[in-house]
This record gives C-alpha cells, structure tokens and sequence, in this order.
C-alpha cells in the first residue's frame, strides 16, 4: 500500500496581501509558523501511519513548514524543485483579479508557467516519490496552485479542489488508482489565492 500525504504550506505576508505568490519567496509568518507546528503535531503520533520523509518545495514557505515535521520525525526535509510555485513571472505579487478580469484566466496571462505543465512536473515529483514510499507515506509540501492540480488529476470527484494554508491530506495508492483517506480541510474556508 502506497500512501503520500499532500500539505499546503503556511501563511506568508503575500497570502494576506491576497497576491499571486509564485517564485517570490517570502518567510512564514507567525500565522505561518503556528500552521507548521500544528501539521507536524497532526501528521506525527500515528504509529505507522505517520510520514517517514518529508519532501519540500524549494521555496521558503513550503521548506518553513515542512521544518517542524522533519524534525519531529528525525528526518531531513528534502526539497524537489519539481513541486515549486507556479511561475507567474513579472506578475509574481499581482492581485489575481485584475489578472483574470483582462485575461479571462489565470492560464491565459501572457507569461504564466501553463497549467499542463506544471501539472505534468509536480505529478512526475508524486510517481516518482509514492514509489519510494515503501515502507510509510512521505509528506509532500508544495503550494496551493500546484495541489489544486494533483488533487484534481489524483482525486478528481471527491471535491477537495484545494486546501486551507497549512493544511494536508492523505492519499492512499489502491488498485491503481488514488483514494482520498483522511485529512481533508474544508475549501470553503481556504484562501482564494494561487
């Protein structure tokens, strides 16, 4: 059985200025860095159940959060470029709307990383990861752009289109398909923001 936790990182100043994060690469917060302490607590005490390697986008915020389950763990967080922001370019740290409102969407902004991209690198980072992933789930931490394509490639018909700032879920590998099992936070509350 096959097991990969997905987890959002923590609130930044950008998550609260409701800007397009991307490539910048701002610290937590102390909003943040509370959402990583409380993941780890929640992802750690679970016997086998609980992460064995915790996996990182290179990013600051994504690295930030997945710190205090490393250590909770005895493990080192290794980062994986394949699971990095969405390139937004020159409009890292624009509102969305205004975006979306001259383009019609976020994919249609000229410049923007394309959706089927970085779909395909962050799925080739979860094959490539859920294979090594043995003897016990590995964490993946990444961002919100990113995940609403893994859980909509992975999970498509369960509703969990994204997941509140430091927030997970637990997906399970089953007759070669993915499961949701557990972890889901409620959309409704997350930030709009990719």
């Amino acid at each position: 059985m096959t097991e990969i936790y997905l987890c959002r990182h923590g609130w930044t100043v950008l998550n609260a200025a409701g800007v397009l994060r991307g490539r910048l690469d701002p610290d937590l917060d102390e909003v943040g860095r509370a959402q990583a302490e409380a993941l780890a607590e929640r992802l750690t005490g679970r016997g086998t159940g609980q992460p064995i390697r915790v996996v990182s986008s290179p990013l600051r915020r994504a690295v930030q959060t997945a710190a205090p389950l490393a250590a909770a763990l005895g493990v080192d967080v290794e980062t994986d470029q394949r699971l990095i922001d969405r390139a937004y370019g020159r409009y890292d740290g624009t509102p969305p709307e205004p975006l979306i409102a001259e383009f019609g969407s976020l994919d249609a902004v000229p410049g923007v990383e394309p959706s089927d991209q970085m779909r395909a690198r962050a799925m080739d980072a979860v094959t490539e990861w859920a294979a090594r992933a043995r003897t016990g789930p590995v964490a993946l931490v990444t961002h919100d752009a990113v995940l609403r394509l893994l859980l909509d490639a992975l999970v498509p018909d369960t509703g969990v289109g994204q997941l509140d700032t430091g927030g997970a879920v637990l997906l399970r590998r089953q007759a070669n398909r993915w499961l949701l099992v557990g972890g889901h936070d409620d959309p409704a509350t997350s930030d709009r923001v990719s």
